[in-house]
């Protein structure tokens, strides 16, 4: 299934995208999409519905985020080996994981605010996670079971913040609108993560290019190494790291300004598209 959710920030409402790419409005059968509605049985019971009979959600109305209530927001850094390359950093022997304020997320078409005083912001298109069973020292082979579903994130990062600043990475991670998801939270039966064409442009010009199938570390890894350091809950979000083309990695570097369009796309799971705004 392809779950969204719909509707004016702050009251948005829970829906899904059904076979004939029309948006559904669910709110009549589950109240939102939270942790505890993301469970396997909340899920199946919606994959049993005939969505052709649920409302239409009227055309032109906002997306959002396609998860609720999200406590944790974890990011995987250096998970691409060219990307680690561009960066002049080495591949790492474990993964790097750092936290990104909850409080970031936004929806996938909304404005991205700049930091006051920001000089270094960037870009990161990224496959995302999304729990939906909670756990500790999930075993890999069982980590599926434990993902509600899969979106896009757009892991903004103010590199200032982040490289320069004498702190750990969440300082130019976490900054609000810096976790654009969706638009769709695609469950794990309807795609195969292992080799997903990836893209990011700006303002038009392409910028990444690139496919999860050069991940260093897999989602099924991932959910199980995290979840030996911090119990995973429901709704928790974990972003995988980023192909190369982030401006940082190029020369001279080139930074996000006022007025840029940055359009990001991942094969399975759509499109989203954030204009750039002064904070």
């Amino acid at each position: 299934m392809k779950l969204i959710r719909f509707g004016e920030i702050g009251a948005e409402k829970p829906g899904l995208v059904d076979a004939s790419d029309v948006m559904r409005d669910l709110s009549e059968v589950v109240p939102d999409f939270t942790g505890t509605t993301l469970s396997p049985a909340h899920l199946t019971r919606i994959a049993a519905l005939g969505h052709a009979d649920l409302p239409e959600v009227p055309a032109g109305t906002r997306i959002g985020a396609p998860v609720a209530g999200t406590r944790n927001f974890i990011g995987v850094g250096l998970n691409y080996a060219d990307h680690a390359a561009e960066a002049g950093m080495d591949i790492p022997s474990e993964p790097i994981l750092f936290n990104k304020a909850p409080s970031c997320i936004g929806g996938p078409n909304d404005a991205v605010v700049l930091p006051r005083g920001s000089v270094k912001s960037d870009w990161e298109i990224e496959l995302a996670i999304v729990i939906g069973t909670g756990g500790s020292y999930i075993e890999e082979a069982d980590a599926l079971s434990h993902v509600a579903g899969f979106t896009i994130c757009n892991d903004l990062s103010e590199r200032e913040y982040q490289i320069e600043r004498m702190g750990t990475w969440s300082k130019g991670k976490g900054c609000p609108t810096f976790g654009p998801l969706g638009p769709w939270l695609v469950t794990p039966d309807e795609i195969d993560t292992a080799d997903l064409a990836m893209a990011l442009d700006l303002n038009g010009t392409p910028q990444q290019r690139g496919s999860t199938a050069t991940m260093i570390f897999k989602p099924e890894f991932l959910v199980s190494y995290i979840s030996r350091f911090m119990a995973l809950e429901p709704g928790d979000v974990i972003c995988t790291g980023t192909p190369p083309g982030v401006g940082m990695g190029m020369k001279p570097p080139l930074y996000l300004k006022p007025g840029d369009v940055m359009t990001l796309t991942i094969e399975g799971l759509g499109t989203q598209s954030q204009t750039v705004a002064a904070g």
